[in-house]
């Protein structure tokens, strides 16, 4: 049986999805800065995390998986949103 908290998760991802969809239609990312920008890649970070620990079940997961995982999506967000911050430049 699937748990509430499954559920509940999906949900964020949906409304998560949502925001960064009207994010990127509205043309606020283009014309209001970072702030959107960062906006975006946080809710990524977030829904790829999500997705790690509790659809991949990384929760329950040895220390080092989590750590080296949580690690490789920090280093990946953190360089495109530096391209990104250089490209406006």
């Amino acid at each position: 049986m699937i748990s509430f908290s499954v559920n509940r998760i999906w949900l964020l991802l949906l409304a998560a999805t949502g925001v960064t969809f009207w994010l990127g239609e509205s043309g606020l990312s283009g014309s209001a800065g970072m702030t959107p920008v960062l906006v975006m890649f946080g809710l990524a970070f977030v829904k790829a995390l999500l997705v790690m620990l509790d659809f991949m079940e990384l929760r329950h997961a040895p220390a080092l998986w989590r750590r080296l995982l949580v690690g490789w999506l920090m280093l990946v967000t953190t360089g495109i949103v530096l391209a990104y911050w250089m490209g406006q430049r």
